[in-house]
């Protein structure tokens, strides 16, 4: 049985509490462990779209949106594996997750990915109101998506996390946090979003990103959290080189979504500076 993410969690589950709150990327300071990969290892990635592969077409799966353009197939093909399970699903929940998602894992399971929290909130429904709507019904929508990121989201991540463990309690696993989706300044073309809007969608995204690091840092070692915030600074949409598609009434799925580039210059590089 392969342990090395059972040794890193000894190696440095100390060293990763102080930087897991931070607003600097984990990818600036967390030790690399591919000295400990001896082996190749077994690879889950589970989540939501943004771990699916959605916004970077094509799709092998058209039920859950999973694309090879996402940061978990490109993880896998230049790394030594043993087995790679993609069970990640567009619009899953937490309770998605705890009910279809973790039969993969067991404990000869090295890696665990996720990215998970944005559809509890109804990460939808406030990027349609914030699009379509008024500037207040875009900051009513954000105000109480946030009330259940700080009330109900925090015990359904613990769950969800504690569930992983149990299924692999020798698994490195690695939280992926989500980026700020606008620009301050750039057209978003016919759905353009006012600036009353794009500060508060920002702020969100920050508040959502605190909520999901206290959960991982209480979840205990061999879990690590990478934000996404300030890797993605300067590649929202709207932006002159945007990593996150803009809003679209042919591809409405895709919208807010990474695009290619999102996935393999944004989310695998903070993958890969955890496990090398």
């Amino acid at each position: 049985m392969k342990r090395w993410a059972a040794r890193l969690a000894t190696l440095v589950g100390a060293m990763i509490a102080g930087v897991a709150l931070t607003a600097t990327p984990a990818h600036a300071a967390e030790p690399s462990i591919a000295a400990l990969a001896a082996q190749p290892v077994d690879y889950v990635a589970l989540g939501d779209s943004y771990s699916s592969g959605t916004g970077a077409p094509p799709y092998q799966d058209l039920g859950c949106l999973r694309s090879s353009r996402s940061y978990a197939p490109l993880w896998a093909s230049t790394h030594a594996v043993s087995s790679f399970v993609f069970a990640a699903c567009g619009g899953a929940t937490t309770s998605d997750v705890l009910n279809s998602q973790l039969g993969a894992l067991n404990a000869d399971t090295d890696l665990v990915t996720i990215t998970i929290g944005g559809n509890d909130i109804g990460f939808a429904d406030v990027m349609t109101t914030c699009t379509l709507g008024s500037n207040t019904s875009c900051v009513n929508a954000i105000n109480q998506a946030l009330v259940e990121a700080t009330t109900i989201l925090p015990a359904r991540l613990d769950a969800t996390y504690a569930a992983i463990r149990a299924a692999a309690p020798n698994a490195l696993v690695v939280v992926l946090g989500y980026p700020r989706l606008i620009e301050p300044t750039g057209s978003c073309g016919l759905f353009n979003l006012s600036s009353t809007k794009r500060t508060a969608l920002n702020n969100g995204a920050d508040a959502l990103d605190a909520v999901i690091a206290e959960r991982v840092a209480a979840a205990g070692p061999g879990f690590v959290y990478q934000s996404a915030i300030a890797h993605f600074a300067g590649h929202g949409a709207c932006g002159p080189s945007p990593w996150i598609n803009r809003f679209s009434l042919f591809q409405i799925v895709e919208s807010y979504h990474p695009n290619a580039n999102g996935y393999s210059a944004g989310y695998l590089p903070l993958v890969n500076a955890v496990t090398g």
